[in-house]
This record gives structure tokens, sequence and C-alpha cells, in this order.
């Protein structure tokens, strides 16, 4: 096993994670009944469950690998922003928080009933140019500090400069990778690595009839974009990396899939932890796809600890 995943190694890289943040807030209870007003089931709130969501989560798992986690956003000046605040301390994440009195910060509200999720309920808005502005600043200041960067892009506006952060962020030698969305992936071109999952690249390439079809559509992306390598998660067929002259699949981890949610975050936090750790390319993906392992066994947005990844003791 590699001396670069000790924790003593992990402990000394430091991650910056740069995007859109979001309260996962869920509400659990019994559901024993169905409503008279309506044909749907009445659940009986027992328990209230704050979780950091979004670019907050891909911060968490990096802090949980054991790294240095330090996190750039906005959020408004409410209850579910003072919240995130807490979290992320408790977390120990080091917080860069913009606020913005007119926005809401974003909420994704899910009730469970039975362990069963029956309704998201979401509360969102857009932060004001003012705000991005100043994020943007800041982020010029933070990148001397940080070993590689993070974009989580969520579609919430966060990331409107994400195009001039990247030239930032390489200016400086600093690898950069992006958790992708929507169809416009030329705002990403000169990133390290993106890591769309299939209906995203889908949405941006086409579909596709065969894996040399794909191959050849990723390459012409990569191309295109001017990025080293492009990883696509594949659900219960684990992950395949594309880079320059070849790909590598990785078969996904033989458990039991509970639940999904945040699984992107957690690849793509383990991705640059083990990467600043002086990784090579295939060899955190391999890394990556473990952590994604450890928490789609999990209800809800999770992490994958350093203990639950190499049982608490030094990786030697």
């Amino acid at each position: 096993m590699s001396a670069l995943f000790t924790r003593e190694a992990l402990s000394r890289v430091r991650v910056l994670t740069v995007g859109d943040v979001m309260l996962d807030r869920y509400w659990f209870g019994d559901a024993h009944r169905i409503s008279p007003e309506a044909p749907v089931p009445i659940v009986r709130v027992e328990k209230v469950d704050d979780r950091l969501g979004g670019a907050a989560n891909v911060a968490k798992n990096v802090a949980a690998l054991g790294a240095h986690a330090g996190l750039l956003s906005v959020v408004g000046t409410d209850e579910p922003g003072r919240t995130i605040e807490t979290l992320l301390g408790s977390a120990a994440i080091e917080s860069h928080l913009h606020r913005d009195s007119a926005l809401p910060t974003t909420i994704k509200l899910r009730v469970i009933g039975r362990q069963q999720q029956l309704i998201r309920i979401d509360f969102e808005d857009q932060p004001s140019h003012e705000v991005l502005s100043d994020k943007y600043q800041q982020f010029n200041s933070l990148l001397a500090d940080y070993d590689i960067v993070i974009m989580s892009d969520y579609g919430k506006g966060g990331l409107t400069h994400i195009g001039r952060m990247i030239d930032a962020a390489k200016a400086q030698g600093k690898q950069v990778l992006v958790d992708p969305k929507g169809d416009d992936y030329q705002r990403y071109a000169g990133a390290t690595l993106l890591t769309p999952n299939r209906s995203e690249l889908r949405d941006v390439v086409g579909r596709w009839s065969s894996e040399s079809e794909l191959e050849k559509k990723v390459a012409d992306l990569r191309r295109a974009l001017g990025i080293t390598a492009l990883l696509l998660t594949r659900s219960e067929e684990g992950m395949t990396l594309f880079f320059e002259g070849g790909r590598k699949d990785v078969a996904a981890q033989a458990r039991e899939v509970f639940d999904v949610t945040g699984a992107g975050d957690t690849v793509i936090a383990a991705l640059a932890v083990m990467l600043g750790a002086g990784a090579a390319l295939a060899d955190a993906v391999a890394e990556a796809n473990r952590a994604a392992g450890i928490v789609v066994g999990k209800l809800g947005t999770s992490t994958a600890s350093f203990e639950e990844m190499y049982g608490g003791q030094s990786k030697r």
C-alpha cells in the first residue's frame, strides 16, 4: 500500500472548495395514515437533521479524510446560513463565506417516512453580482494557501466567474477539479479534470451507441476544452477515466446501494485529497471509487472518513 495515504501525509494536503453551498435539511417521522385532504401520507415529524450540502458537503468530505479543507461560497443572512456556518465549524472546515442580505440560503428539505424519501422541497435563488465580485477577489488572495482547487457547480449561480478562477489557479500551478453542471462546458476550459455522470455528459456530447464512440466524443471534448482528463461516473458500472492516450475502467464496489445522494461530492473530494498527497491520477481514482462505495451505503449526504477507508491505521 502507498505511504502517500497515511494520516500524516493526508493531514498536510490543503484543498480549497469553491461553489454552491446549501443546507440539506431532513425531517424524519412515521407515516401511518393517509391524509383525508389528499391521497398523500401524513408524516408525524419526530426528528430534524441538518447537514452540509453542495460544495459544503464536498469540503466536509475533504475534512473527513483528514486533509485541511477550506470553503469559499455565498450564503444569506438568514437562519439556514447561520446553521451552515455552525456546521462548518463543527466539521473543522475553514470558512470563507460571503453573505448576501438579499439571498435566501439554498435549502433542500427532504421529508423521510419509514426510511423512504416522500418529497423534496427546494428553496433557492442566485447571489448578487457585487457579492460574486468580492468572492472572486478573495479567491485570488486565497490561492497561495492551498495545494489544489475543487469547483463544485450546482447551477445556483455561485460560479459565475469560474472561467477567470480556473485561469488564476492554473497561473499559480494549481490543479483544478470540476464537478460540472449544465450543457455549457466551455466555461470549464483549462481545468485539470471534469467529473460528470452519464446523464450530464450525454447532455453535452450527445448519446453514444458504443464504447469506441464514447471514447471519440470524450477525446474531442477534452481537446476542445484543453483539459487533462475526464472521469465519467457510471453508477453500478463504476467509473471510467479518460486521459491522453487511453482510458482506465474501475469497477463499482460490491456492496448494497442505499442512497446515491452526494456520492459525486465524495468522489471529487477524495480525488483532490489523493492528488494533493502526490498520488498518480489512476491511483487517486481507485481511492475515490472506494470512498464512493462507502457513502452509497448511507442515508443522505454523507462522508467517507479516514477510519472507514483505512481502518483507522496509517496506510503503508
